[in-house]
């Protein structure tokens, strides 16, 4: 990993994700989460002050050690426990299976590398009766903004930590074997390409 990526890149995704338009999302969407929670992408812990207090604990998956270490100054904040997982979401995850209440996705699908796996690991460790939340930038129904995702996608990944812009996160929720409850799609200010925006909860299907 280049000084770049370790250094750098962590703290620019950290700057980019304090506007004003994602704190407002995260605000609508993570004080819904209860019980044990697995966050997929913890980053660096923008979410944990949105916790309600019906959250016992919070597992933070995030490849990043630059990215955790600024999670972990904010750990102190909170009145639940959060344990810190140095992996990438498509790793087996130290957890048992159906042993998590709620799963919570922000901003971090579009950058793991392979997301069925990731998927596959979420649906194993989340209860039947949990819930899998999320807000996620991805493929716009508008042909022309999907051709310039396609077209910008391979630069974005190199310089934005492997962000893919064209994903349907939808389809790839779907398809791993969740049934979508609720989902609000739409864009958020700033270029089109980078803004569509997946908002919903899912469940597991029986």
């Amino acid at each position: 990993m280049g000084y770049y990526a370790k250094y750098i890149l962590p703290r620019l995704i950290d700057l980019a994700m304090r506007n004003k338009d994602a704190a407002h999302l995260r605000a609508e969407c993570v004080p819904r989460a209860q019980g044990k929670v697995l966050e997929i992408g913890i980053g660096s812990g923008l979410n944990l002050p949105y916790y309600s207090s019906q959250v016992q604990h919070v597992y933070g998956v995030d490849p990043s050690s630059e990215l955790q270490r600024m999670a972990a100054r904010k750990i102190a904040a909170v009145p639940f426990e959060v344990s810190l997982f140095p992996q990438s979401a498509e790793n087996r995850l130290p957890l048992g299976d159906q042993s998590i209440d709620t799963v919570l996705m922000t901003w971090s699908l579009c950058s793991i590398p392979n997301p069925e796996p990731a998927l596959s690991e979420i649906r194993r460790v989340l209860k039947a009766s949990g819930r899998l939340i999320f807000v996620e930038h991805g493929r716009s129904p508008d042909a022309k903004v999907m051709r310039w995702q396609r077209r910008l996608t391979p630069v974005w990944k190199r310089i934005a930590g492997g962000c893919h812009l064209d994903r349907r996160i939808d389809e790839l929720i779907s398809g791993a074997g969740f049934k979508i409850s609720d989902l609000q799609t739409f864009y958020l200010p700033g270029p089109h390409p980078m803004t569509y925006t997946y908002k919903g909860w899912a469940q597991v299907l029986s």
